[in-house]
């Protein structure tokens, strides 16, 4: 077997065992008593804190998402979920996509006029953001907007480091807009499932089987901007 062979077979078994946690950990997370009730008592204890405090709690929902976009220090589906909880789904929904666009653009106009320099430091010989920059530059709007339905890079990054490449405000605005509207309806509808979780588990393995798929898919777009070779 020659040594591009192995190589193959090697990342083959690598992306077979990848696959294989990943289903451990959607099992045990996510279909399990103990992870269920973990999940849920996070989402639950969440929603039950912001209806006591009535209007001022909703309030605080509809922030958490717009500093959950810019600081992401809880998963967004429990944020999300949180809502839904709170507003219903549709308006949930709502909330969870305009907010989280809001965030978003609210980052990356702080970097591109207040921190650019200081972000520009942090991303300073990465191949991966120079690539990204490359394509940035010839079809903003198009990648901007499918680097957030195929999570290539964190939502986080993509904010603050678009504001450092050359990408318009326009095309960073719409490709934001059109592109968050799936994938913050997906982590809503996840969110919803979680927390009605016996009305909706075979759904919500259908939902997170399409959410690890669409990682896997921005992982290889990863590897083709940074030029890792198959």
């Amino acid at each position: 077997m020659s040594t591009l062979d192995k190589h193959k077979l090697v990342r083959a078994l690598l992306y077979i065992l990848i696959a294989v946690v990943a289903c451990f950990l959607i099992y045990k997370i996510f279909f399990t008593r103990h992870g269920v009730r973990i999940t849920h008592m996070n989402i639950e204890h969440l929603s039950d804190t912001l209806k006591d405090l009535g209007t001022p709690g909703k309030l605080i929902g509809v922030l958490l998402v717009y500093v959950q976009t810019i600081f992401p220090f809880v998963p967004f589906v429990v944020v999300a979920a949180a809502n839904v909880v709170l507003f219903g789904f549709w308006e949930g929904f709502i909330i969870n996509y305009v907010m989280s666009c809001l965030g978003a653009i609210s980052a990356f106009l702080v970097a591109r006029y207040y921190a650019y320099n200081w972000v520009n430091r942090k991303l300073e010989g990465n191949a991966l953001v120079g690539e990204f920059n490359k394509r940035l530059e010839k079809n903003g709007f198009f990648y901007i907007a499918v680097s957030r339905v195929i999570p290539v890079l964190p939502s986080f990054a993509i904010n603050l480091g678009a504001g450092v490449m050359k990408v318009s405000v326009q095309n960073f605005i719409f490709g934001t807009i059109i592109g968050k509207f799936p994938m913050i309806y997906l982590e809503t509808m996840i969110g919803h499932d979680l927390f009605h979780f016996r009305q909706n588990k075979d759904r919500l393995l259908i939902l997170l089987i399409v959410f690890v798929v669409l990682i896997y898919l921005g992982s290889l777009f990863k590897k083709k901007l940074s030029g890792t070779k198959k």
